[in-house]
């Protein structure tokens, strides 16, 4: 089976997982006790302008008719009507999920970055102090809350020695006339990188921890391999082993933890954005809980939901092309 095939097919393996996710995100979202009208019209509404509104939003419907349209309009990319915001879903989470993508890039390149190294030297030098070191910081990586993190980095970093701002982000497309401090193009990208220096902290730590502690058991078991054993007898170099040989085959189960950890990620940064103040898809998702704004609950999680099965499957077909004994689908 070729790469486009198994991408296809893993794409229509995805299709009864989504319809799924409307499915029980619409149940739940209409059992959130209290009623959206109500909150936005304030606490004594006329009775006449409640149902005119109801019916404007279609809210004076039975359920299961507002399950048929509302799945009827996903499947045409219509997300509905945000009460709240008194836009179409759409444009709204257009407007925010550009933020949450850069700042979950930043963490993720922050997070491999760094724990790609240090499993490999945390292997190479295995019981000695290096490796001793880089497993305690793996632990304590692990056990923290990536919100305490964002809280101390702030206190520390911002408020103690003013190295970096506490809130706001911009993005790197910016027009240079909006931004503050920024004359050209170059400087608007220079500034959102400052920026998101604290928060890609923040939020990668989790996950550096956790691909580190990975990448380090992986290795060690690649590098006691048989066919290293042979390799060294052979007289190759320890760089080429480490290189060549262990490397890439260590990387299978590092990949399966980077994409178990989107989920995490994805999670993790609601509490980033409301720590840091940035206005991404996790503060939008608050706000439209705090607000009953159904249409708005629904889509942002529909979004959340399809943004974890892609990496799935990006996942999947990596596997392939990392190891060459992995085939597409093929028994």
């Amino acid at each position: 089976m070729g790469l486009l095939r198994y991408t296809l097919w893993r794409v229509g393996q995805t299709i009864p997982v989504i319809v799924g996710i409307v499915t029980i995100t619409f149940l739940l979202s209409n059992a959130i006790p209290g009623d959206p009208v109500r909150i936005m019209l304030g606490p004594t509404p006329s009775a006449e302008l409640v149902e005119q509104i109801q019916a404007k939003y279609g809210l004076d419907q039975p359920l299961h008719v507002r399950y048929w349209n509302y799945i009827s309009g996903v499947a045409q990319g219509d997300l509905g009507y945000s009460i709240h915001y008194d836009r179409p879903v759409t444009e709204v989470i257009a407007q925010r999920l550009p933020v949450t993508l850069i700042l979950m890039v930043s963490a993720f390149a922050f997070a491999i970055a760094t724990a790609v190294p240090l499993g490999m030297i945390s292997a190479k030098r295995r019981n000695k102090p290096t490796d001793h070191l880089s497993r305690v910081f793996a632990l304590v990586g692990v056990s923290t809350p990536s919100f305490w993190i964002g809280l101390v980095l702030i206190i520390l970093l911002s408020y103690q020695l003013n190295l970096f701002p506490s809130s706001g982000m911009i993005l790197p497309w910016a027009d240079p006339t909006d931004v503050r401090g920024a004359t050209n193009q170059l400087g608007v990208v220079l500034l959102s990188a400052y920026h998101l220096v604290l928060p890609t902290i923040a939020l990668g730590t989790l996950q550096m921890a956790a691909i580190t502690r990975i990448e380090r058991s992986s290795m060690v078991e690649s590098l006691h391999a048989e066919y290293v054993k042979l390799a060294r007898a052979y007289g190759v170099s320890e760089r080429t082993i480490l290189r060549k040989h262990a490397f890439r085959v260590a990387q299978l189960p590092v990949i399966t933890i980077i994409g178990l950890q989107l989920s995490s990620i994805l999670g993790g940064a609601v509490l980033i954005e409301t720590v840091f103040n940035i206005n991404g898809m996790g503060r939008l998702i608050i706000q439209a809980v705090q607000a009953n704004d159904y249409q708005l609950v629904m889509g942002t999680t529909i979004v959340f939901g399809l943004s974890f099965l892609v990496g799935v499957i990006i996942t999947d077909i990596s596997y392939a092309y990392i190891d060459p004994r992995v085939s597409y689908g093929e028994r």
